[in-house]
């Protein structure tokens, strides 16, 4: 090899680097700006009204309302327990985001406590709150995290008992907002509920479809190797198809059904493996059989 095509390989490496450094700094602020986000949602229209959210920060809104407890300390402390349950199973690096997420949602409900709440109008607390709640959500989502330990809990019962990860959430919720109403009073659970629809909904606007499975189709010169990833690392199985591209020839079509929390996961796997794949994933309305499989 010449030295003119060494150096030009070495450029082309610290080029690859440099963009994969980037977009590792890129993924973490956006993490972080998500879950300001949510936290001023929480602490600035919700917390003043007594409006819950759901999940662990519904469950800590509750006790620091009782108690007087750091709300931030709080939801850090409940939501350690969900995380130790999914260290085993679910992505490490999944969990590591998560585990940021939540640590920087939990810090940025401690800086934001302090601030004059934006409103006292439980119409426009809900609303609003709800909107804002939703873009910070969406945004943690969108890029590989997770604020609220009941998710990763909901992941590990769709991988074992099939259970839609939306459905899971909403019954930890219709829980917590039924307790809600019990404590402080039905219309504050009316309000609460609201509030999660309007949160839902934008979720649905950010990440096309809160509740539903996604189906991803993968084209691939690597179809093999990347089934066997998706299916040590996820625990989902693929269908392979033969498919024959009209100008770049034979390829593997890979099909499989996911949830919405894993298409991320699924996108860097698939890049990792592949960059030049190409990935279709759509909305699934309906699943009947198992599109889970348990490892052996």
């Amino acid at each position: 090899m010449t030295e003119q095509n060494k150096s030009a390989e070495g450029q082309q490496k610290k080029g690859i680097s440099v963009k994969v450094i980037l977009k590792f700094i890129w993924e973490y602020l956006m993490l972080a700006a998500g879950a300001a986000i949510a936290a001023f949602a929480i602490e600035e229209f919700l917390v003043p009204c007594t409006i819950l959210d759901g999940g662990v920060v519904g469950i800590s809104i509750m006790i620091n309302n009782r108690t007087g407890v750091s709300l931030g300390l709080l939801t850090l402390i409940l939501n350690v327990p969900f995380l130790i349950i999914g260290y085993r199973v679910l992505n490490k690096q999944f969990l590591v985001k998560a585990s940021l997420s939540m640590l920087m949602f939990s810090g940025f409900l401690e800086v934001f406590a302090p601030l004059k709440s934006a409103t006292h109008d439980y119409l426009l607390a809900v609303c609003f709150g709800g909107i804002v709640l939703g873009i910070g959500v969406g945004l943690v989502i969108s890029f590989g995290g997770c604020l609220d330990g009941t998710e990763t809990v909901a992941i590990l019962l769709n991988r074992k008992y099939k259970l839609p990860v939306g459905k899971v959430v909403l019954m930890f919720n219709v829980i917590i907002f039924s307790t809600a109403g019990f404590l402080f009073g039905f219309d504050r659970a009316m309000y609460s509920l609201l509030t999660y629809y309007i949160t839902s909904k934008v979720l649905d606007f950010m990440e096309d479809g809160m509740n539903q499975a996604k189906a991803a189709m993968i084209i691939t010169n690597e179809g093999r190797e990347i089934a066997d990833m998706i299916y040590k690392q996820m625990g989902r199985t693929v269908t392979l198809l033969e498919g024959e591209g009209l100008i770049s020839g034979k390829k593997v079509v890979l099909y499989c059904v996911l949830s919405r929390f894993e298409v991320y996961e699924l996108k860097k796997l698939i890049n990792e493996a592949d960059a030049s794949a190409f990935i279709a994933i759509n909305d699934v309305s309906e699943i009947i059989g198992n599109h889970i499989k348990k490892k052996g």
